[in-house]
């Protein structure tokens, strides 16, 4: 049963196509002195990392919930040591925050994907995954759903990570605070491989990361307003599909398989770190 799910997964990778956004249009380089580098017409963006320093974007919007895809080339081949992030994040010192972070790892071993949430400038959230896929021999999406339920995150549509709001039982969740999307790739071998043990071998520079065919399907906040309501940004009036979307019942059964296949890392499960007890989202799910 596994194999036969873990086959309609790939398939079903291999036909999503998010469609394709301008980077010109959507993004602006942030850093990296001509480290990154918008090709294609606006088709593909790279970023690139050597010893001197690596290299960021940012989006032009601001957003206040949506589903945002973005297509991701990983760095190949021996890429510990660099960290590739894919991220929402708001300003301030109490920002809201939802994180991919790819660490890379030395040939043939596996990337380590990491995520976070952050509300009010408090993460502490992480669950870490292994790929079923090598991630570094083509293109897949990265897709953050982010409505006032729930957060999820998805790899090439499988879900593998739900973030529900538990606001209910005094749990933070980021909503009220519109986020633009960064993305970075920059060296962080004190710690991103193996606990820092293993070091960026930069003969191996400039280390790159592709991307493409960006879609936000998303509320965009502007001068105070978000662009799917007239009156407030938690009820659009627009009747967008995601503003209310949950895990129907094969998606949910694609995240138990991929949390129990490949979850390396769940802090809802390390009693050691919480020796007060686990968070409270920890023990309702």
């Amino acid at each position: 049963m596994a194999s036969v799910l873990h086959l309609s997964l790939l398939l079903l990778g291999s036909l999503m196509v998010a469609s394709a956004g301008n980077f010109h249009q959507d993004f602006d380089i942030t850093w990296g002195d001509g480290r990154a580098n918008i090709l294609n017409n606006g088709q593909l963006l790279t970023l690139s990392l050597d010893k001197a320093s690596g290299s960021g974007f940012q989006s032009k919007n601001e957003y206040l919930f949506g589903k945002i895809d973005m297509q991701l080339k990983l760095v190949p081949g021996n890429s510990a040591g660099t960290v590739t992030a894919y991220y929402l994040k708001s300003p301030g010192s109490t920002w809201d925050e939802i994180d991919f972070e790819f660490l890379g790892n030395l040939s043939g071993d596996p990337y380590t994907l990491h995520t976070n949430v952050f509300t009010n400038g408090k993460g502490d959230k992480e669950q870490q995954f292994h790929f079923w896929f090598d991630p570094t021999a083509d293109f897949h999406t990265y897709s953050i759903l982010w409505n006032p339920q729930r957060i999820v995150f998805s790899v090439d549509g499988t879900p593998i990570r739900e973030f529900k709001n538990s606001e209910s039982i005094g749990v933070a969740f980021p909503k009220n605070q519109p986020m633009r999307i960064y993305s970075s790739l920059w060296n962080a071998d004190d710690w991103a491989t193996r606990g820092g043990l293993v070091k960026t071998d930069w003969t191996h520079a400039p280390f790159t990361a592709s991307y493409r065919n960006f879609n936000a399907d998303a509320c965009v906040w502007s001068n105070g307003k978000s662009s799917c309501a007239s009156s407030s940004p938690s009820s659009p009036s627009s009747s967008s599909a995601w503003f209310s979307q949950e895990l129907d019942s094969t998606s949910q059964e694609r995240l138990k398989w991929v949390q129990k296949n490949y979850m390396i890392y769940n802090y809802c499960a390390d009693a050691k770190r919480f020796p007060q007890g686990l968070p409270a989202e920890c023990r309702t799910s």
